[in-house]
């Protein structure tokens, strides 16, 4: 019997060539595909470059600096017991005012807090908790199975897209999370696309016009810019709700 090892020694050396070079090969075309990607975010005029604040990512859009995104590290604050008195989810929830056949789509859902609560408002329908932490998804899908949650599906977004099929959910929310994406526009325009004609958009934000709100600044915004921003991909808006304690609930429509 030869031995296994003897047989690897008597492969022709051109054939171990062949495989590094198809190796290199796929490495430089993924790299390339990257770098195209990535390049029209890293050029865009809608966009500018400062030093980065305490809690900024050193990029402005319209005037406002983007906010660091909480990690995976912290998610037990987002299922913290006290959010239901300091946030009263249940009112934000509620004034959704939800169909039993709606897709909803949590845009930043984290362990999905929220996309857990509304479920079962929407039995006919489904809620896609889209997040770009895996790790966060994760245990979205831990909490899923033990609460035995079937109309829940997580979704991998990126820094620049929701990854969601176009004219296919009725509402956006996004809770907390707006002010921390990296590319706000590219993200809200695939939040547009997404959505279906008259589809709703619905943003909370902690008070930015209120210094008594305790909360980091580059972590709350005002009416008049998320109004501002909201415009740019073309959203009318509808309504501001200030009924929760320290947060504004906005809501805008895609045109029809």
């Amino acid at each position: 019997m030869i031995h296994p090892v003897s047989l690897r020694r008597r492969q022709p050396p051109w054939a171990a060539i062949a495989s590094v070079l198809r190796g290199l090969a796929l490495v430089a075309l993924l790299w390339s595909l990257s770098a195209c990607a990535a390049a029209p975010l890293e050029t865009s005029s809608a966009y500018q470059t400062v030093v980065p604040s305490p809690d900024g990512i050193g990029r402005l859009y319209l005037g406002r600096e983007i906010a660091q995104t909480m990690g995976h590290q912290g998610a037990g604050w987002l299922d913290r017991p006290s959010r239901a008195l300091q946030e009263r989810p249940q009112v934000a929830i509620a004034a959704l005012d939800l169909a039993p056949t709606d897709v909803v789509a949590d845009i930043g859902a984290g362990t999905g807090y929220f996309a857990r609560r509304i479920a079962p408002l929407v039995p006919k329908g489904k809620v896609l908790a889209v997040d770009i932490q895996p790790e966060m998804l994760a245990m979205l899908q831990q909490e899923l199975e033990a609460k035995g949650i079937a109309n829940v599906d997580p979704i991998l977004g990126q820094i620049d897209s929701p990854n969601l099929p176009p004219n296919s959910i009725d509402l956006a929310l996004m809770v907390d999370a707006y002010h921390e994406f990296a590319y706000p526009r590219e993200m809200m325009q695939g939040v547009v696309a997404a959505l279906k004609p008259g589809g709703r958009v619905v943003l909370a934000e902690y008070r930015a016009e209120n210094p008594l709100v305790m909360i980091k600044r580059l972590h709350k915004m005002s009416v008049a810019q998320v109004r501002r921003e909201m415009a740019v991909v073309g959203l009318k808006w509808l309504k501001t709700d200030d009924s929760l304690p320290e947060q504004h609930l906005l809501f805008f429509q895609k045109q029809a």
